[in-house]
């Protein structure tokens, strides 16, 4: 025969129910949290990789032969409709508004292009750097020390540089030919 429940037993019952239900409502909370955080990271996410194809396939079009030539066509285009509009203020001032927006735009797109291409150069040299035995892991990541810290470095590479050519061991520079 079961024992009948004592109010103890209840309590303990009713208390771990209480804390099951806590903890689910914790979960859920949680739950919702990440997925609101996931929903605006995938957002952000989406962005920032609509805009880095974007400007990769912007700075392919833009840097071509093509774009350059359009470019001097509209110039000769303006050019030749400065005499039918008197050359006045707002025929000049069409040209001006143009090159103003396109070299704001276009500073922002090869900006972007350069520090994705600088990123990759760094990644494969502190790749290089890791993999080579004897190669020292402190110039990992060297585009983060401070501008007294590269100073130093530098200043260390032309000590080992003038060190090499005075022992007369062969340096990067080309030695001058010897005249006959």
């Amino acid at each position: 025969m079961p024992k009948p429940l004592t109010q103890t037993t209840l309590r303990a019952r009713n208390s771990r129910l209480t804390r099951e239900e806590l903890s689910g409502t914790v979960n859920k909370t949680q739950s919702q949290e990440l997925k609101e955080h996931e929903q605006e990271r995938d957002f952000f996410c989406m962005v920032s990789d609509a805009f880095r194809v974007f400007a990769h396939r912007s700075s392919v079009m833009l840097g071509s032969a093509w774009a350059f030539s359009g470019a001097v066509l509209v110039i000769l285009v303006w050019i030749v409709t400065g005499p039918t509009f008197h050359f006045s203020d707002t025929w000049q001032l069409i040209i001006n508004t143009a090159t103003t927006v396109v070299t704001f735009l276009m500073v922002l797109l090869i900006q972007n292009t350069q520090n994705r291409d600088a990123k990759a150069v760094h990644l494969k040299l502190d790749e290089i750097i890791r993999a080579l035995k004897g190669a020292r892991n402190q110039l990992v990541d060297l585009e983060d020390l401070s501008d007294e810290e590269l100073k130093k470095l530098e200043g260390q590479f032309q000590r080992l540089r003038k060190m090499a050519e005075h022992n007369g061991t062969r340096s990067r520079k080309a030695k001058a030919p010897s005249s006959r």
